[in-house]
């Protein structure tokens, strides 16, 4: 019988995991923060369209990632099981459905501007992000890839060359997107082309050195995950679909809540569309290390659960849980105590506006320590869940948590009671409140856990 571990050794081996994960995912938000300041110096029409593009794009790869986060827990399980064949044929089928799911993507990518267009985007933005796509669109199968090679490496908790690379993917699209964009070193001034470039070599970049890590590494090599790559095996690619396509789901109404917080917020004013968009920076910030432990959680647990261990399953679970549930509550101390320190670093001082945007973003961030908690709850509950393969249950649940709670409630308070944006962010509040409850509720009532109360 294996010995059972402390809680302070779960937690550390936890941190451990997890921490390189979250430097990663905090490199990957530091990507985009780039792109947006070199097309905000470019011009405004340019910096409009990269990010309704990039908006474009983003919805698209959260739907395709699903295969990627299905791959973590799935093989986590067949590490357990000491299921080395397994392990191949399910990282190679998620690598086969990533690869399909950008291909029927790209024709949106190529006729975006029309799709924009009937959105009722600006015409003139609308034809640049659709330049900005029709080159950017490639790089989403690459994007994709990478996203089921981290988590491939995860499973096998090799971390730590995801986060290396990632920053290396930083100064690589830096460099590029600088030249090109401005014409330096003697380039052609590409604008938004030249963005759409810099990302799209990032994107094949990466994924050629996490391929390469993956097949030659010492410990991953044994795994030969890209021996005879063309050969299907249609069990695992029928497992992989039926477990990634609803975390795909899941995912995508999480961020649609968020969308559609933003529009809502268009629609009161531009000085409180701001202020929401440097609160949410700086909230996205802090879910980057909720989102990094959810996903040491994932692995812990399909670990365990490969396993048979379900003494190791619950506390490790437990120990993620606590780690997150105390840096939610740092966070919360943070956000109350020093809101316009937090606000002010993304302001010019001397801009007209910024004394108001700072006022109401204040306002917005001592509501966002309202719901602190209950972000933190919900994305750990989901990679435990994920740990277990259980990903139909969470995709209903995100659903009817989000749009069905919090939208309604976020357009009621906002706009049926009057209270604005402070309004607006008690729904999205509330709406990860009801799911952060009911999905820990299904991963701590599962069946998966059914011997241990016993």
């Amino acid at each position: 019988m294996t010995e059972r571990l402390t809680y302070a050794t779960h937690a550390r081996a936890t941190l451990a995991l997890g921490l390189p994960i979250v430097g990663s995912h905090l490199a990957q938000m530091l990507l985009h923060v780039t792109d947006t300041l070199l097309m905000g110096r470019y011009g405004v029409e340019a910096l409009d369209a990269v990010v309704l593009g990039g908006s474009s794009f983003f919805v698209l790869f959260i739907l395709g990632s699903g295969f990627g986060i299905a791959v973590m827990g799935m093989v986590a399980s067949a590490l357990g099981r000491g299921d080395e064949v397994l392990v191949r044929r399910e990282t190679r089928m998620g690598l086969w459905l990533s690869i399909l799911y950008g291909l029927v993507a790209m024709p949106v990518f190529w006729w975006s501007g029309a799709i924009l267009r009937a959105a009722g985007q600006n015409p003139e933005v609308a034809a640049l992000a659709q330049e900005f796509l029709r080159i950017a669109g490639f790089g989403l199968i690459p994007a994709l890839l990478v996203m089921v090679l981290k988590s491939y490496l995860s499973a096998l908790e090799k971390t730590q060359v995801m986060l290396w690379v990632t920053l290396a993917a930083v100064a690589v699209n830096f460099v590029i997107a600088w030249v090109l964009i401005f014409g330096h070193f003697g380039a052609p001034q590409l604008g938004v082309r030249g963005s759409a470039i810099a990302s799209l070599v990032t994107q094949i970049l990466t994924c050629i050195l996490l391929a390469l890590y993956a097949a030659f590494q010492r410990e991953s090599r044994r795994f030969h995950l890209f021996r005879r790559f063309w050969r299907p095996d249609w069990q695992s690619l029928a497992r992989v679909l039926r477990i990634g396509l609803p975390a795909g789901l899941t995912g995508l109404a999480e961020s649609g809540l968020f969308v559609g917080a933003a529009i809502m917020m268009g629609w009161i004013g531009t000085v409180e569309l701001a202020a929401h968009g440097i609160a949410m920076q700086i909230v996205s910030l802090a879910f980057m290390v909720h989102l990094g432990l959810s996903n040491a959680a994932t692995v812990r647990v399909g670990r365990a659960e490969g396993e048979g261990d379900t003494v190791a399953m619950r506390d490790g679970a437990l120990a993620a849980t606590v780690l997150s549930l105390g840096f939610g509550a740092a966070m919360v101390t943070l956000f109350l105590s020093l809101p316009q320190m937090l606000i002010g670093l993304f302001l010019d001082a001397t801009k007209p506006d910024a004394a108001a945007i700072l006022a109401y973003g204040t306002t917005l961030l001592a509501m966002a320590a309202l719901f602190q908690v209950f972000d933190a709850m919900q994305v750990i509950a989901l990679g435990l869940l994920r740990g277990v393969q259980d990903t139909r249950g969470p995709m209903w649940i995100a659903a009817i948590s989000y749009w069905l709670v919090g939208m309604p409630i976020s357009y009621g308070m906002g706009f049926v009671a009057g209270f604005g944006g402070p309004g607006l962010w008690l729904g999205l509040a509330t709406g990860l409140a009801a799911a952060a409850g009911l999905l820990m509720l299904r991963f701590w009532r599962g069946p998966w856990l059914c011997a241990v109360a016993a």
